[in-house]
């Protein structure tokens, strides 16, 4: 009975791994849709051919979709180039346009005619032209070059020069707004060129304000049930020729090759959902070595480092509300990595992804000796072999990184080397520059050196305990009382005090500022973590080298169709169904949330759940036109099975007839493990509903011109 279990339990593993298997797993690539999954996504409802996704350039779905500003996605919305992305994608171009006068990121935004849209510099979108399989070429020019390096194989900058030779052979000569981005494909076994329209003119058009678009914001990260409606506006424009152009007045809205249309009706459980875009990063080739080394060595740190510094920062800001108006972003952003870890480790442990790897590499090894393919054989084993000699290194990088650098505040001082320090001395606007840039992203109006002097001690305590004498950077190693080597840093350094730090540029010598005790501590930890660093990556060439044939042995023994490459900020799709959850014993998440949930979030103390007096009228006055439910409530977001990670920020969520339902922008704090492997029962995608963008722009802002403009189909 007890063989029988644990063969049961290793083939049930086995299982698990194999991507063919879960109709809602993975980040696909587009090239092989017809091949891979179109018909299991017609199965579960579409209504689309593969033809009507992937053609790029015939006006499929992939014509409506970019890639925003390198790290998000967008969608084309109407026939005049409108397109939408998350509000937090477009953050930064809303505050730089904000000022005093109009803050737009408090108030939101409008643009009421075109001519008042507003120009963006140096935000670029792109549309991809075509996706082509270059391996054959990658390979033949790569051993033409000799090359056998994978830190240069493996690098897009130096996959750039082949994308050009590509090009140039191919296509002829590139246009100066065609972009070129060669890629590695399973760790290197698979290259594909994507050939992408870069797009520079692409302005604001409207934004609901911050306590709508990022409600609940850093607090609320990871989290479902959510209410944010996040989305902001923008509109493409070219030439009048409809070609890529600089910013000009007399430029014209795109005319897209495909736009979507907007379900206004909504979706019910369970139905199809398709979501594509530029998803970042994966690991889900991870071996078994590498999930316990991600759980206990790069979580673990993160996890117990950002606890210290979290508990210390929250009993200050408890006990002062000046204290928790500074700290609160603080406190939130360290929480928002802390919960990601706790949700990673939580996953690997309650689905064992450790055992899924470890029978996914008995299986390999079966595949291997069956095969005479001995090399993967020794992939693994190399793998595992490193894994161990790197562990100590890799703990000592993760415990300076989070015990250090992100947690003590005089850690990330602006210090400067003798060459700066005599180029501030002589030059005084270099030294305002100087001090009003780069000294004050650290001590402005949010520092608080009581805080930071209790913090400090905290933390240091922490990593000198978890740290060997012989790893500790210099300075403390000569630190023999924790208390008053803080107390010192804090009450005897010049960077406590702006006018004494200029004062010291502009009449001392370097001598004396290089032994003030801030830029003592800055210095030696910063160099003792680029010596760590240094030493993993000593091991980085021979790891991807073997990972490379590891992933190859996945490939041959699964069948290439039935195995997804990692994310890597290409597009990819995934799809699913929407779906609630259960998150734990006697609790049920659904897959909806509504208005009522906005309001009963409110905190008018905390930034994070503050409300305008508008939106809680059009919610007390239930002025929620035709975009309410068959019950009058109005939806905010909805939750999806579908697979997707950071940069699908933005990306479009489709019905099956490839309407726009919503936009994906966060996943939930139980699905964050899928970044190794899929958690069928856990994981979902977080999207805006349509329908709340859809109120927030009539409603809200007023933007009537913008509903007209989009074809709203129920």
């Amino acid at each position: 009975m007890k063989i029988f279990k644990m063969l049961s339990a290793a083939f049930f593993a086995t299982l698990l791994c194999a991507p063919s298997l879960r109709a809602d797993e993975g980040m696909w690539l587009l090239p092989y849709l017809k091949q891979q999954n179109i018909k299991r996504m017609q199965e579960m409802g579409l209504t689309l051919s593969a033809e009507q996704i992937y053609s790029p350039g015939k006006g499929s779905v992939i014509d409506a979709i970019v890639h925003f500003d390198g790290g998000c996605t967008g969608e084309v919305v109407s026939s005049q180039g409108l397109l939408l992305t998350n509000h937090h994608c477009g953050y930064d171009q809303i505050r730089e346009h904000s000022t005093v006068q109009n803050n737009f990121l408090r108030n939101g935004f409008y643009a009421p005619t075109m001519k008042d849209e507003l120009p963006n510099p140096g935000l670029v979108v792109t549309f991809i032209d075509e996706i082509v399989d270059v391996t054959g070429f990658v390979n033949a020019y790569l051993k033409k070059a000799k090359c056998n390096d994978p830190m240069e194989y493996l690098s897009r900058k130096y996959l750039s020069k082949i994308a050009d030779a590509w090009y140039k052979k191919n296509r002829g000569k590139k246009a100066g707004y065609v972009v070129l981005d060669l890629a590695p494909f399973y760790e290197g076994n698979k290259f594909f060129l994507s050939v992408s329209k870069e797009y520079s003119d692409v302005r604001l058009v409207a934004a609901p304000p911050t306590s709508i678009g990022s409600y609940g914001e850093d607090t609320d990260n990871w989290v479902w049930p959510r209410h944010s409606g996040d989305f902001c506006v923008f509109r493409i424009y070219t030439d009048k020729d409809g070609k890529p152009a600089k910013y000009d007045p007399n430029n014209v809205p795109l005319k897209p090759k495909h736009y979507f249309k907007v379900n206004s009706g909504g979706l019910n459980e369970n139905d199809f959902v398709m979501i594509m875009g530029y998803p970042g990063r994966t690991n889900h080739f991870y071996t078994a070595a590498e999930v316990a080394e991600r759980r206990d060595i790069d979580n673990t740190v993160r996890i117990d480092m950002r606890k210290v510094r979290q508990e210390t920062m929250l009993a200050e800001m408890r006990a002062d509300e000046a204290v928790k108006i500074q700290y609160a972003s603080k406190y939130a952003r360290s929480t928002n990595a802390y919960k990601n870890a706790i949700g990673s480790n939580w996953a690997i442990r309650k689905m064992d992804f450790e055992g899924m790897k470890k029978a996914q590499q008995e299986k390999l090894a079966k595949y291997a000796t069956e095969n005479n393919k001995p090399e993967y054989i020794e992939a693994m084993k190399k793998i595992e072999e490193m894994v161990a000699q790197r562990a100590d290194f890799r703990r000592q990088v993760w415990m300076i990184d989070e015990g250090l650098i992100r947690a003590v505040e005089t850690v990330s001082a602006p210090v400067l080397d003798e060459k700066t320090f005599a180029e501030l001395k002589a030059d005084a606007g270099k030294r305002r520059k100087f001090m009003d840039e780069k000294y004050t992203t650290i001590f402005n109006k949010d520092y608080n050196k009581e805080v930071d002097r209790k913090v400090t001690k905290a933390m240091l305590t922490a990593f000198v305990k978890g740290t060997a004498a012989a790893n500790l950077p210099a300075v403390l190693r000569d630190a023999k009382d924790i208390d008053a080597f803080v107390d010192r840093l804090i009450d005897k350094s010049i960077y406590m005090d702006a006018a004494a730090l200029e004062a010291a540029i502009t009449t001392g010598d370097y001598a004396t500022y290089n032994a003030d005790p801030v830029v003592r501590l800055a210095k030696d930890v910063n160099a003792r973590f680029k010596e760590v660093k240094d030493k993993v990556a000593g091991f980085d060439r021979e790891f991807a080298r073997v990972r490379k044939t590891y992933v190859k042995g996945v490939m041959e023994m699964e069948g290439e169709m039935n195995v997804w490459p990692d994310a890597n900020s290409t597009i990819r799709y995934t799809f699913g169904q929407l779906k609630g959850y259960i998150p734990r014993d006697n609790v049920y998440y659904g897959f909806q949330t509504t208005m009522d949930g906005v309001m009963e979030k409110e905190d008018p103390t905390n930034p994070e759940y503050t409300l305008s007096p508008k939106l809680k009228d059009i919610y007390n006055r239930k002025d929620f036109g035709s975009y309410a439910l068959a019950n009058g409530k109005m939806p905010v977001d909805i939750c999806a099975t579908t697979h997707t990670t950071g940069g699908n920020s933005g990306s479009p969520v489709i019905d099956k007839y490839g309407n726009l339902v919503g936009l994906n922008f966060d996943r939930n704090w139980e699905g964050v493990g899928g970044d190794i492997n899929y958690l069928a029962d856990y994981q979902r995608s977080i999207i805006c509903d349509v329908r709340y963008v859809l109120l927030i722009l009539d409603k809200y802002l007023g933007a009537q011109r913008l509903i007209d403009e989009m074809d709203i189909a129920k």
